[in-house]
């Protein structure tokens, strides 16, 4: 490694545990978040983008799954984006009861927690962040769609990272924080109202009612109450 390209790497390392950078106008925050909000309720835009909302559901049903001493076996997502993560470990107790509860959690609280370093200037730490997540995803990932949707998304941060501008940059971050906090109330409303319908009777939710003897109907509320919560929260931490 040449000295300069050594002291440009500490320099930016330095940079993302600093953070610190200048706080975007208000126009790209508000922008940012119209472009999100189309993004999700578009029933044109959805079918497609919902596959980064399934990659942070499978994503957090595994890091739960890993941080409660479970065995993860695999995770797939699919072109549908239907997901399935797959881990070993006790049938019962709170382990198994997180990582089922996980999923609907993921997006909303990763959004929330990209919201609290865009807040406090750490945009590039952010960014980063989202790279090491979806390098660990990929390494659990067992299906090639699901390979190519987590390298797909990693690209086309990692350009923005290494070749981007500043704007740039911090368009990627706004947009893709805005659309966890919105992509994770879509999936809640849809859930219920597959349930109400008479399908999906095998949701987590369901696996949820199963474990814990509370109803499937009340872990759907939570989920609900949960990516609200984030969502607003989320936006008076964004909007400045």
């Amino acid at each position: 490694m040449h000295a300069a390209t050594g002291d440009k790497f500490w320099h930016d390392a330095a940079a993302v545990v600093a953070g610190a950078g200048h706080q975007p106008s208000g126009a790209l925050v508000l922008t940012t978040a119209l472009a999100a909000l189309a993004a999700v309720a578009s029933s044109r835009l959805w079918p497609v983008t919902r596959t980064v909302v399934t990659l942070a559901h499978e994503g957090g049903h595994a890091l739960v799954a890993l941080l409660a001493g479970r065995r993860v076996n695999g995770v797939r997502v699919m072109r549908s984006t239907a997901g399935l993560t797959v881990s070993e470990g006790n049938a019962a107790g709170p382990g198994v009861v997180l990582t089922a509860a996980a999923g609907y959690l993921a997006p909303p609280l990763l959004g929330l927690g990209a919201a609290a370093l865009l807040a406090t200037g750490h945009l590039a730490g952010m960014l980063l962040l989202s790279l090491i997540l979806l390098a660990a995803l990929a390494v659990a990932m067992r299906n090639a769609f699901g390979i190519a949707a987590v390298v797909v998304t990693g690209a086309a941060i990692a350009v923005v990272v290494w070749r981007g501008s500043a704007l740039g940059e911090n368009v990627l971050g706004y947009l893709l924080t805005w659309f966890l906090l919105f992509g994770g109330v879509r999936p809640v409303l849809e859930l219920q109202r597959s349930r109400r319908r008479g399908r999906g009777r095998d949701t987590d939710a369901d696996q949820l009612a199963a474990l814990t003897g509370v109803p499937a109907g009340l872990w759907i509320l939570l989920f609900g109450l949960a990516a609200l919560a984030a969502l607003v929260v989320g936006a008076f931490w964004l909007v400045p």
